[in-house]
């Protein structure tokens, strides 16, 4: 089981974000603790798109505390496909192509 960080990098105010997902909402809310991101910020609890928006800089301390650095365009579709399979998402950074 894991969580995933992307690179999608969506202006919001001063700020640049990208989204946190992981493999369970256990997880998930784990790393936010972690972080310090308030679980009040949450989108799309329950369902296969709970994740939140992170800024950059929780990024950076999401990767420290073992997130995994993934690619928005090319593969958040197909991790959103195996969390809803129950399969295991990916266990490295995945680059485009791979």
């Amino acid at each position: 089981m894991a969580v995933y960080v992307d690179d999608m990098n969506a202006p919001f105010g001063e700020m640049l974000m990208c989204h946190l997902i992981a493999d369970t909402t256990v997880e998930l809310l784990a790393m936010v603790n972690k972080i310090g991101v308030q679980r009040k910020w949450i989108q799309n609890a329950g369902t296969r798109r709970e994740h939140f928006d992170i800024p950059l800089s929780k990024k950076k301390l999401a990767i420290q505390n073992g997130a995994i650095e993934v690619e928005y365009r090319v593969v958040f579709a197909k991790l959103l496909k195996q969390k809803d399979e129950g399969r295991l998402m990916f266990p490295r950074r995945v680059k485009a192509g791979s």
